[in-house]
């Protein structure tokens, strides 16, 4: 993104002395865990086509959390809790097609640098330096013929990297205040445009229309999206980009849409709701299953508990729901052991959230589970994403869902071994429930949990009332 002049800033962001404070808190934390030069490159731009359309930029996430500010091609080098800012002086050249920019010593002032140098200089600072590989096309290669060494691979971080990498996710786990704030912020423009879409919809033909609205609220707030917006009529789809289905009045809308701030800090959120604005009966049964197992594992987020078994007690909320609507058959604890449970909510209840909306999964599963812990093969817990106890200032989300996925309820395995425990039948009755998902973001504090999100209602009657404005 382009970096605009230090007068330019907003009160309380880049230039603030509050945020110079914290991100030297940062750095001086890092300091305490790494034995080592740290150096940590932001990254470069994609180009679509041709070298001059070019996607829109953003940095690095670990850059971020120690520099700030989204900074084009630039390196900071950290050690003893000492920042060092590389990067080149704007070309005047530029200035035609970009407008003016920052020079290297008023960016260096923002972000709290202790000195700045040019690009070129880099080099002579590397040796014996911790890094994390960018990952895009260009950067790598600059890193390891800087570095004089291979790269470790990001999800398999070796030897000083490795240290770095733990120490980053010792860091970035728990919030401190200034990402607590951005995040806040970045929750509720997701709220405002989930609104939106929800007052769109009566008016709306396509899912192109009411996504529309709602990128639109956050476009408003001077903020992006914090990953590729879901909003579909699809909702068994999980990770369903189109939006060029027509509304229909029987529909379920599921949605998907988090704001991201220009700092970086994520927000997720996903709400479903009836094009008509009224739910049919077997959509509302299944609705206030998924609602019922959201609200049990949010009672449960508090310091020191296993996400584990938060996800577990999900699952077998929504176990026990599927056998009182007769979908289910037999005992709820022992679907859940048998992994049934999985044919209808195949994926894990949540994630971290802070920087990216998963969190450090470009790790792999380093942040998310705890050390000497491994994924699991079984069908009910593979895709758990978060393993670990909880501490407090992590932010996770609660996202349990109901899904009828053709690939895995038409899967012969799955027929013969769920044969018993399955009422195809009744499960006919509720083909207009192809995917419904409610998600929060929830802060663990000092002794329980506080809802980010919870200005925005998940109750069916309010979720109707809003859609029907």
């Amino acid at each position: 993104m382009a970096i605009p002049l230090a007068s330019e800033y907003p009160s309380k962001k880049l230039g603030d002395r509050a945020l110079e404070t914290t991100l030297r808190d940062r750095r001086q934390k890092l300091s305490r865990l790494v034995h080592c030069p740290v150096v940590l490159w932001s990254g470069r731009r994609l180009s679509r086509n041709f070298p001059a359309n070019q996607y829109p930029f953003r940095a690095s996430s670990h850059f971020l959390y120690f520099a700030g500010v989204s900074l084009e091609n630039a390196a900071v080098r950290l050690e003893s809790g000492r920042l060092e800012l590389f990067v080149d002086d704007p070309d005047p050249a530029e200035e035609l097609w970009v407008g003016e920019m920052p020079k290297r010593h008023e960016m260096a002032r923002l972000i709290g640098a202790d000195a700045a140098f040019p690009l070129s200089e880099l080099g002579s600072r590397c040796e014996g330096a911790a890094t994390i590989a960018v990952q895009d096309g260009t950067t790598p290669s600059q890193q390891a013929q800087l570095l004089g060494r291979s790269l470790s691979s990001p999800t398999e971080p070796r030897g000083i990297d490795a240290e770095l990498a733990n120490a980053i996710v010792t860091l970035r786990s728990q919030h401190d205040t200034a990402a607590l704030s951005d995040i806040r912020t970045a929750v509720s423009a997701s709220i405002e445009a989930h609104k939106a879409g929800m007052k769109a919809t009566p008016n709306s033909n396509t899912e192109a229309q009411v996504r529309a609205a709602m990128e639109g609220v956050i476009l408003s707030h001077n903020m992006t999206v914090a990953y590729n917006s879901i909003i579909t009529t699809h909702g068994e789809v999980l990770h369903n980009e189109r939006y060029d289905r027509a509304l229909k009045p029987g529909d379920l809308l599921l949605a998907d849409v988090g704001a991201e701030m220009p700092t970086g800090w994520a927000s997720d959120i996903t709400r479903t709701w009836p094009v008509s604005g009224r739910f049919s009966a077997t959509q509302r049964d299944i609705y206030d299953v998924v609602l019922a197992a959201h609200d049990r594992a949010i009672a449960e987020v508090r310091p020191g508990v296993e996400y584990r078994n938060i996800h577990l007690l999900a699952a077998r909320v929504i176990a026990e729901g599927l056998v009182n609507l007769g979908i289910l058959i037999g005992n709820p604890d022992t679907l859940v052991e048998t992994d049934a449970h999985a044919l209808f909510f195949p994926h894990g209840v949540g994630h971290l959230l802070g920087l990216d909306v998963h969190d450090m999964e470009d790790l792999g599963d380093r942040a998310g589970y705890e050390k000497n812990r491994a994924r699991s093969e079984r069908f009910g817990l593979r895709f758990l994403r978060l393993h670990r106890p909880l501490l407090e200032n992590m932010v996770v989300t609660i996202e349990p869902g109901f899904y009828q996925v053709p690939g895995i309820l038409n899967n012969p395995q799955n027929r013969e071994k769920y044969r018993q425990v399955v009422n195809w039948e009744r499960l006919e009755m509720f083909a207009d429930v192809r995917g419904i998902r409610i998600e929060d973001d929830v802060l663990v504090t000092e002794d329980g949990s506080e809802v980010l999100t919870a200005n925005l209602p998940t109750q069916a009657e309010a979720i109707e009332h809003l859609v029907r404005g």
